[in-house]
């Protein structure tokens, strides 16, 4: 019998094979270029040997599969960059198509072998991997709750190219497969049986059973849109039922993406295109778009920011070699107002135990009655039952008394953004911890290593800034003070890695990255507003520019008094040519004069009305001083204004050694405040863009809006060498 690497291949006594793939040395299965090539040994000895009647395909690890290996996707695009400098563009794209096709016409031939094949699933079966399961003839999953199926391609600026798009369209209601390929959502076992997606749900000890009895008893060799007389579950494209979709999609498309994703349009354009067209044909156009949108920028720099660097540093990329892994089991929060009650919850959901400690029980008591909230939510919706709550509420124990901090390995105060306060706290915290314990402040404002002047061990203390909704936001920053050993930056790192968020790490300064990033953006609406550019005008062009919400927007959110106080503390300690009078005259007016805090009192630059809608004040005309025409305001001045602003001020970090990884920068800007994701991030914005063709853009704007669009030294020195910040990373790096 052939012998395979990344397979193991038995046929039994009824002629059923069994292709288990497990790869050697992986914790997961992923397509790579050599399980490509046994798999298409496995499908031609299936196909020609007599005796053989079909094949499983099953995976013998506890999960199937995430997909392909992205890393082999840049490598074509290297591939491509070389050949068509040596060999010209025509050659290297007639490669690149063809290089990037091989796994759909491998899929194809599987699926038209003549031959059963049949998909047994456990566990995640993502992306390529789905796409196999999809070219096989039957699909059965186990019923765990760990297994899910879907197409998430979209989340990297890609779709899937492998007959994902042709196969999903033919399976399931065109608007049904729409929305499930632009959502890359993953699918649960009986959601994804009732979409037609998988054929049947069955207990894991029987998924191999139950689909070698599909082949014995006959199982079908041919693809439903292969059999002749197939109908298309929505009808024709040209008909009354298909220009009902059509319109509505491409609608759809423009409000959620603003344009912005090239592997949107090319999902709308390949499924529009395929479903007129027999499959052998549609898939040929698929690969088409497939190969266009792999080569776009968009797709570069989002598998660079969501594949390889989130990777990198979820396993810990920034985390010192020579400290022991932490074993963490008790963390103490102090503070158990909203933000400690909600680290807390995500602590305790990680399965670690917690104490939360206020000034009395029953503060502390009502921080814990946060988790029970939460997790009552997750029942209702559920994802969760009544023992899972009891369990996290046991891990939790309120207090009012420091010395059940004595056992902590780390320590995380969440107390009242001002320096007494946390200088107090610091005090009665130290008192009750052991010498080896780590203290952690999640502070948002103040620098880190003032705050360590109160600590007897400095080198023990850190910065751990959670982000708003804790349990929703993915992003932890981890700042390190000046004296932070590197002891303390790893236990942190550890303890953001078993609560499952990604962790950027950054060097103590004023608002350290992400709040940085953010106050820019902000303040760059408030000067539109002042401006007298129409509010709509300015909520729309952050939209537009791929933000999650507008600049005035988010002010209301995080709360507009909060930004006056920020300003008003940055003037007291910088002085007046630290911020600009335009936004303080605004936010006076707004907060002194007119009460207007935010979301939090229902009033800001939006009203927020009981029962509706939020819709921008009205009354915002009155607090500009003038008032421009709209349709003499250039809509793409104020995208880019809005985005130069924010890339800008992370160029500024790294130039100052707040960021030294510009992973860091990407990853966290995405993830902390929504810098728009189609962009692979704030610097890769510069990078892909090309820091001549950047810092001409800053000066243009310079000369126009201000002095805050002067690019700093390290963008005109970038320019000079047409270098990049990952590039300067990877010297830095090699030189070290």
């Amino acid at each position: 019998m052939t012998t395979f690497t990344n397979f193991r291949f038995d046929v039994d006594a009824d002629g059923i094979a069994l292709a288990t793939w497990d790869m050697p040395g992986r914790s997961m299965n992923v397509i790579t270029p050599e399980v490509m090539d046994e798999l298409a040994r496995i499908v031609e000895t299936v196909a020609s040997d007599a005796a053989i009647k079909g094949c499983v395909i099953t995976s013998g690890k506890e999960t199937f599969s995430g997909g392909a290996d992205l890393t082999m996707l840049q490598g074509l695009g290297v591939a491509y960059a070389r050949l068509s400098k040596d060999e010209g563009a025509e050659a290297a794209m007639s490669y690149f198509f063809a290089e990037s096709r091989k796994l759909s016409l491998l899929y194809r031939r599987l699926e038209t072998c003549g031959k059963p094949f049949a998909a047994a699933i456990n566990g995640v079966c993502l992306g390529g991997a789905f796409e196999l399961a999809l070219a096989c003839h039957f699909r059965v999953v186990s019923d765990s709750d760990a297994t899910r199926v879907g197409l998430p391609e979209i989340k990297v600026g890609l779709f899937p190219g492998a007959g994902g798009t042709q196969r999903v369209s033919r399976l399931m209601p065109t608007g049904d497969a729409l929305q499930m390929l632009f959502k890359g959502e993953q699918h649960r076992p009986l959601m994804a049986r009732n979409m037609g997606l998988v054929h049947a749900v069955v207990p894991q000890a029987e998924l191999v059973k139950t689909a070698k009895e599909w082949i014995g008893k006959g199982g079908s060799p041919v693809a439903p849109w292969d059999e002749k007389g197939f109908r298309l579950p929505s009808g024709k494209v040209y008909s009354p039922a298909g220009m009902q979709i059509w319109p509505a999609a491409n609608a759809i498309y423009r409000r959620e993406t603003q344009d912005n994703y090239p592997a949107a349009y090319a999902v709308l354009e390949a499924v529009y295109q395929g479903l007129q067209l027999p499959m052998d044909q549609a898939l040929t156009v698929e690969s088409r778009w497939f190969a266009k949108i792999l080569r776009s920028k968009e797709a570069a720099a989002m598998i660079r920011t969501f594949f390889v660097s989130m990777q990198e540093l979820n396993k810990g990329a920034r985390r010192p070699k020579d400290i022991p892994p932490t074993t963490l089991r008790k963390i103490g929060i102090v503070g158990a107002g909203f933000m400690g009650a909600s680290v807390a919850y995500v602590t305790a959901q990680a399965g670690m135990s917690v104490v939360l400690i206020d000034r009395d029980m029953e503060s502390a008591e009502k921080g814990k009655a946060h988790s029970h909230k939460l997790m009552s939510d997750q029942i209702l919706k559920g994802r969760a039952k009544t023992a899972d709550r009891d369990a996290l509420l046991s891990r939790i124990t309120a207090s009012a008394d420091y010395a059940d901090l004595k056992d902590c390995d780390l320590v995380i105060e969440a107390v009242f953004e001002d320096p007494k306060v946390k200088a107090e706290v610091i005090a009665k915290v130290e008192a009750a911890i052991s010498p080896d314990c780590i203290f952690a402040s999640n502070t948002s404002t103040l620098p880190i290593s003032g705050l360590a002047q109160h600590a007897q061990r400095p080198d023990q203390f850190i910065g751990i800034h959670f982000f708003s909704p804790v349990e929703k936001m993915m992003l932890v920053e981890i700042i390190r003070g000046k004296q932070t050993g590197e002891r303390a930056l790893a236990v942190a790192l550890d303890f953001v890695r078993a609560i499952r968020k990604t962790p950027i790490v950054v060097n103590d300064s004023r608002g350290f990255f992400a709040n940085r990033c953010v106050l820019a953006y902000i303040l760059e609406g408030h000067l539109m507003l002042a401006e007298g550019i129409p509010p709509a005008m300015i909520e729309n062009a952050g939209k537009q520019a791929g933000m999650p919400v507008g600049p005035l927007s988010l002010n209301d959110e995080v709360g507009v008094d909060l930004g006056l106080k920020i300003l008003r503390a940055t003037k007291a300690q910088l002085g007046d040519a630290a911020i600009q009078p335009e936004q303080e005259a605004l936010l006076t007016r707004l907060v002194d004069g007119e009460g207007r805090l935010g979301r939090k009192n229902r009033k800001g630059f939006y009203d927020y009305p009981e029962g509706g809608p939020k819709r921008l004040w009205p009354g915002l005309a009155a607090l500009q001083p003038t008032h421009q025409e709209a349709e003499r305001v250039d809509m793409q001045d104020l995208k880019r204004r809005l985005l130069v602003t924010q890339a800008l001020e992370a160029a500024r970090t790294v130039e100052e050694g707040v960021i030294t990884d510009p992973r860091e920068a990407d990853v966290g800007s995405i993830l902390g405040f929504g810098f728009a994701p189609y962009t692979g991030g704030a610097l890769s914005y510069i990078d892909f863009m090309g820091a001549r063709t950047f810092v001409d853009l800053c000066r243009d704007l310079q000369t126009r809006f201000g002095d805050r669009f002067a690019p700093p030294a390290i963008l005109l020195d970038m320019a000079a060498t047409g270098g990049t910040f990952y590039a300067r990373a990877a010297d830095a790096k090699t030189a070290a």
